[in-house]
């Protein structure tokens, strides 16, 4: 980022100017010279002169639009990274933002100091990273190297014919298999693939278009895809210059951010209603009480009997359900993931017999140690197991689970082969009160998420209808010297 990074806003509404000017200028360690444009054919120009290191443009503006501007200035050699700006967006408009050129694409109610200065720190960096790979050639081997995006050239029948060392690293196989593999055989998403195709047999170039891919280890990750033909004369082939961006993470955060926000609102949500609930049943609970402590008719004891015992249970329901909205407080020891995993086997060990399911644990030949509050992680990891079982009821089916070590991480994979899910109850999967079980509450899983981020942890889930579930759990590793916890 150079000593003084200006920016140019372009907003036809003054007081937006002014907030994100002001956040911009909250960003600490930072120096920056903010100019503002409202109208648009002042900013277009602006644009065109390439006067400023980054853009923020507004997506209104008036009769025409921010992404109109986006286009014209590019069009019109504008090369600084321009980062589009909305009231309130939608997954459709962040897709065609980023791909007619914008490198970021920010909500305003969403945005923060932080973001703003994570997003132009980005911006900044992925534009000189661009500019180096095409107007540098000399630097060219270095970059390819050493850069932390996937970089690779692809011929004319989509077949891998060079890649760079970060392929290996993030795909997780060999050189040798990727570069026996075409393009189209990375991609997962059935729909993904067309769309790639489609641009591909018509030689247009791709940017960012985002795709899931899955790794050598079974992982899936998502990347961002920007793709360029080359054709340099009549007697040579065809050829694509792409990137692929690695954006697994912060998809990761986002959806962690969101399923955040979602147990919070539902949390809000079940305190109100329990607070309206709960005083009206104790009213009619003590009023139960008193009329039963009086004589009363051996019928109408009946009657009141039953409306006690349903206030109790109605009261229950509510402490469960206020229990599982409030975030988990958990003391944290030094434990062996191993020990707690056997507990967690030894208390299902008989339902899993029941449900006529075989089951394989894998674990590495040396203890792995994990901050951990043993009753509640075995409680989530119980959940997992009971799930699995249930999933896999009098089908004869099979629970792997696999424990591994990686850098400063510990990885727990459940896989089972039930029925499965589809894509829209994954994206449900950890909503509290969310279930499909006739009699479930919904609470199991919100109450593992809930677990498991308590933890520091992440919980990740891919499933297929008719194949099976597979939930991995990672967990950081505990300090060598640390003591471990006693049971």
């Amino acid at each position: 980022m150079p000593a003084v990074c200006k920016i140019l806003i372009v907003d036809d509404d003054e007081d937006d100017f002014f907030i994100i000017s002001e956040m911009i200028r909250m960003i600490p360690a930072g120096k920056y010279e903010i100019e503002w444009a409202y109208k648009y054919d002042d900013a277009l120009r602006r644009m065109a002169e390439q006067c400023y290191d980054v853009y923020f443009v507004d997506y209104r503006l008036g009769a025409r639009s921010g992404m109109d501007l986006l286009l014209e200035a590019m069009e019109a050699g504008c090369e600084s990274p321009i980062i589009l700006l909305t009231g309130g967006g939608s997954v459709k408009t962040e897709h065609a933002a980023l791909q007619s050129g914008a490198v970021d694409y920010l909500i305003k109610a969403d945005v923060t100091s932080e973001k703003l200065e994570r997003s132009i720190r980005y911006a900044q960096e992925r534009t000189v990273f661009v500019r180096a790979l095409r107007a540098n050639e000399k630097k060219y081997r270095a970059i390819f190297e050493k850069s932390k995006d996937i970089i690779f050239l692809i011929d004319s029948d989509f077949r891998f014919v060079e890649i760079n060392p970060a392929a290996t690293q993030l795909l997780e196989l060999p050189k040798e298999k990727i570069l026996s593999l075409t393009l189209f055989d990375l991609v997962e998403d059935a729909e993904e693939k067309m769309t790639l195709r489609k641009s591909m047999d018509a030689n247009e170039e791709i940017r960012d278009l985002e795709l899931s891919i899955a790794t050598g280890e079974g992982q899936k990750k998502q990347f961002q895809l920007s793709l360029v033909p080359q054709d340099e004369g009549p007697l040579t082939h065809l050829y694509w210059q792409g990137i692929l961006h690695d954006i697994t993470s912060l998809r990761k955060a986002e959806k962690a951010t969101l399923q955040a926000e979602k147990l919070a609102a539902a949390g809000r949500l079940v305190r109100t209603l329990a607070h309206e609930v709960r005083n009206p049943l104790n009213n009619i609970t003590l009023s139960v009480e008193q009329i039963l402590a009086d004589s009363v008719s051996e019928d109408a004891r009946i009657y009141l009997e039953i409306v006690e015992r349903n206030s109790k249970r109605i009261s229950d329901l509510i402490t469960e359900l206020l229990n599982s909205s409030r975030p988990t407080e958990s003391v944290l020891k030094r434990v062996m993931l191993q020990t707690v995993l056997d507990e967690v086997i030894s208390q299902s060990a008989d339902r899993l017999k029941l449900s006529n399911v075989q089951f394989q644990l894998s674990y590495p030949p040396d203890p792995v140690w994990v901050n951990a509050d043993i009753e509640k992680l075995s409680i989530a990891l119980l959940n997992l197991v009971i799930n699995a079982s249930e999933a896999m009821e009098n089908s004869n089916g099979r629970l792997d689970i696999l424990v591994q070590q990686q850098d400063e991480t510990a990885r727990v994979t459940v896989s089972d082969t039930g029925c499965g899910m589809p894509e829209e109850t994954l994206s449900q999967l950890f909503e509290p009160y969310f279930t499909r079980k006739r009699n479930g509450m919904g609470l199991g899983l919100a109450s593992t998420l809930n677990i498991i981020q308590s933890h520091k942890g992440e919980i990740e889930v891919s499933s297929e209808p008719g194949v099976g579930t597979r939930f991995v759990i990672t967990l950081p590793l505990a300090a060598a010297s640390e003591p471990p916890a006693v049971s």
